[in-house]
């Protein structure tokens, strides 16, 4: 199969048949071989009813359906795990992103040699001050910490090697970064196009403030599991041996004044609770290290890396 489509949904009942009916027109125009898979996120409208409907009109569609909301990092995860296409694209239901770019999209992953492909909506028209100048900070803090040079990480209209998705998990709110754990999982060829961004023409968008919020802390989640997951010794071993290492010397020296300073009141000193702070700090975190150490030694997944081979 040449592609496969990844729709991750929740309430969008209105948009539904004319996305994947534009869809089928794209494919049929281009001769792909092809897949549409309708991941219904728990949606309290009829998609669900939509999307039975349209499978019984077109058995290249598939649907899934979540019993309750769990997010869109879910309902993309489970799309991958039943994609079966050499190309997997992945976009929004909503009509804002246009099925015109996927022949350009599977040309970038077949030809050029592309693990994944991101949309750049350069032209938005989404509120500026509700999406535009936040989605801006968001990807220049993004690019500045992961080094993915990408104009924008979120944007839904992703294409994807066949291979990468299935050797990538996505989960949480995880679904902002892909490129960033695509990276991590040593696929580098990484790249971006400008792609059309559409007015949304029916309900509203299911995504508010809080997502910054939550996305920033998802970046620091992924930067730390993706540096230190598998040796988590080597970070907080190291912050607990220095802070030890500076309370033993604020101790060290603070005993000496004790000794040769018969005047010296040592536990009357500021100086003595904050080296006593660092050297009790310092002894956690140093456990903390042994037992992650200990965690990541036994998880089932330990050895398990990504290798290619020439057959």
């Amino acid at each position: 199969m040449d592609i496969s489509i990844v729709i991750p949904l929740f309430n969008e009942e209105e948009s539904l048949p004319e996305l994947c009916s534009w869809i089928q027109r794209v494919m049929i125009q281009h001769g792909y071989s092809y897949e549409i898979i309708l991941v219904d996120d728990g949606s309290s409208d009829g998609s669900w009813n939509v999307v039975r409907l349209l499978q019984s009109e077109n058995p290249d569609i598939r649907g899934l359906k979540f019993r309750r909301n769990y997010g869109k990092s879910a309902a993309l995860n489970k799309g991958f795990e039943k994609a079966k296409g050499d190309v997997i694209i992945t976009m929004d239901a909503d009509l804002q992103d246009s099925p015109d770019e996927i022949p350009e999209l599977y040309r970038m992953i077949t030809e050029d040699g592309f693990d994944l492909v991101s949309g750049w909506k350069k032209k938005r028209y989404d509120s500026r001050l509700a999406k535009n100048i936040p989605s801006k900070i968001y990807n220049a803090t993004t690019r500045r910490l992961s080094g993915v040079k990408l104009h924008d990480m979120n944007c839904g209209l992703k294409a994807y090697r066949h291979e990468v998705v299935k050797a990538i998990e996505v989960y949480g709110e995880m679904h902002r970064y892909i490129p960033v754990i695509a990276k991590w999982a040593g696929f580098r060829n990484i790249g971006e196009k400008v792609v059309v961004h559409r007015k949304r023409q029916f309900g509203v968008t299911k995504f508010g403030w809080e997502r910054f919020i939550n996305g920033f802390l998802d970046l620091v989640s992924i930067m730390f599991v993706s540096r230190f997951g598998r040796k988590p010794m080597h970070l907080f071993g190291s912050l607990g041996t220095l802070l030890f290492i500076g309370g033993f010397v604020i101790a060290g020296y603070l005993a000496y004044a004790k000794i040769f300073l018969e005047t010296y009141k040592m536990t009357e000193r500021p100086l003595f609770y904050l080296g006593l702070l660092f050297m009790v700090l310092g002894t956690q975190l140093f456990l903390a290290g042994f037992l992650g150490e200990l965690i990541s030694r036994s998880a089932s997944d330990r050895n398990h890396y990504l290798v290619e081979e020439d057959n």
